[in-house]
C-alpha cells in the first residue's frame, strides 16, 4: 500500500482480494494518508466497503444461470456442462468476488497435469465467458479471468479414414447415426454444427447449408453434394420438429459419442474421434487436388495456417510447383549450362 502524487493530486495505491486498486483523493497528502489507513483497517477487519457492495453470488448461482443460457444459445452446451463440473470442484462454494487470478492460475497448473492442454483451455474459456455473462447479468462486477493466457495446444494430430474405412463405418453405424456420419464426411462440419442443424438452415435450391452460429462466430455457407441432399431429403420425410437430427420423439440429439464409438469398434477402427471425420473430409479433398485455399474456406478456418496441416497430402500440387520453377530456369539458360545439359544427356 502506498500513496503517490500525480500532477496536483494525491492518489492511493493498494491491493484487495489480490486485485490492485488506485484512487484519486485530492490535493491533500494528509487526507490521502488518512483514507489509505482507514481502508487498510477495513480490509483487515473484512469490512471494506467495496467488498460489501459486490453481489453475493456464488459460483453455483452463476453456473445454474449460465447453463440455462448455454442450452438455448450455444452449441457447446454438453461441453459446458463437463467444464463446469470440473471448475466447480475447485471454485464451488466461493463467492464470485472471492475468485482471484492467482487461484485460476493454480487451477490451470493442476489441470494441465491431468488432461490435455486443449481440455484445460476449454474449461478456462468456459470460466471466462461465464464471468463475462455474470457481469452482464449483474451477478459479478469483475472478471478475474480477463487477460488470462491459455496453454499452447498441440494441433498436429491428423487421423483420417481411407475410403474403404469410411464405407465400413457408415454400414456399421446405427440408423440414427448413419445420416450424421454421412453429412460429416461430405461437408466437414463440426459435431456441434451438425447436431444443432435446423431445417431452416438448409437452402435446397441454392444447394447450401447456412451456418449462423459457428465456432468463429461468423456465418458460413457449406455446399452440399448429391449424397447429402438425398440423405437430408429422406430425413425430411419423417421430420417431427425444427431440428434435422432427432430421436423418434422429435427431440434433437445432444451427443452421439456412445453409438459412434460402438460403430468404430464394430469395424476395427481404433484411435478415432468424431472430429476426425472433419479431418477425413479435408484430407480427401487435398488428395483429390483441391487447393488449400478452397479447403480453408470449406472448413471455415480463420487462417491458412490451420489448413496447412493437410499440405503434405498433396504431392501433385508440390510437383506442379517445382515444374513451374524449372520452366523459369529454362528462360535464363546460358551457353555453359547448355553444354552441361548436352553432356549429361
Amino acid at each position: 500500500m502506498a500513496i503517490f502524487k500525480k500532477g496536483e493530486d494525491w492518489y492511493i495505491d493498494y491491493y484487495v482480494n489480490a486485485r490492485r486498486r488506485r484512487k484519486k483523493i485530492g490535493p491533500s497528502k494528509r487526507m490521502a494518508e488518512a483514507v489509505l489507513a482507514k481502508i487498510k483497517l477495513q480490509i483487515i477487519e473484512g469490512k471494506y466497503l467495496d467488498i460489501s457492495r459486490q453481489p453475493k453470488t456464488t459460483f453455483e448461482d452463476l453456473a445454474v444461470e449460465y447453463l440455462k443460457f448455454s442450452k438455448i444459445n450455444k452449441r457447446s452446451w454438453i461441453r459446458d456442462r463437463v467444464s463446469i463440473k470440473h471448475l466447480g470442484a475447485v471454485f464451488g462454494g466461493r463467492y464470485l468476488s472471492g475468485i482471484t487470478p492467482l487461484q485460476i492460475e493454480h487451477y490451470k497448473a493442476r489441470r494441465k497435469d491431468e488432461v490435455a492442454p486443449a481440455s484445460v483451455n476449454r474449461e478456462l474459456g468456459c470460466l471466462r465467458h461465464m464471468l463475462n455473462k455474470g457481469i452482464q447479468w449483474g451477478m459479478a462486477t469483475e472478471n478475474p479471468a480477463k487477460g488470462m493466457r491459455l496453454l499452447r495446444e498441440n494441433n498436429t494430430r491428423l487421423r483420417y479414414l481411407t475410403s474403404k474405412e469410411a464405407e465400413r463405418l457408415i454400414e456399421a453405424a446405427a440408423p440414427h447415426l448413419r445420416p450424421i456420419v454421412i453429412v460429416a464426411l461430405n461437408t466437414g462440419m463440426r459435431k456441434g454444427e451438425i447436431l444443432g442443424l435446423r431445417w431452416e438452415d438448409i437452402h435446397w435450391k441454392q444447394g447450401i447449408i447456412l451456418l449462423k452460429d459457428t465456432k468463429n462466430n461468423q456465418w458460413r455457407e457449406v455446399p452440399i453434394n448429391n449424397d447429402v441432399t438425398e440423405t437430408l431429403g429422406n430425413l425430411l420425410e419423417r421430420s417431427k420438429g425444427p431440428y434435422v437430427f432427432t430421436s423418434w420423439t422429435g427431440k434433437a440429439f445432444t451427443e452421439v459419442r456412445k453409438s459412434f464409438d460402438s460403430a468404430c469398434k464394430a469395424v476395427g477402427i481404433e484411435d478415432f474421434h468424431f472430429h476426425d471425420l472433419r479431418h477425413t473430409f479435408a484430407s480427401h479433398l487435398v488428395m483429390a487436388g483441391v487447393d488449400l485455399t478452397t479447403v480453408k474456406e470449406l472448413l471455415g478456418h480463420k487462417s491458412i495456417e490451420m489448413t496447412l496441416r493437410y499440405s503434405h497430402l498433396s504431392p501433385l500440387h508440390k510437383k506442379s510447383a517445382v515444374g513451374k520453377l524449372r520452366f523459369r530456369m529454362d528462360t535464363i539458360w546460358t551457353p555453359a549450362s547448355d553444354r552441361l545439359r548436352k553432356t549429361l544427356a
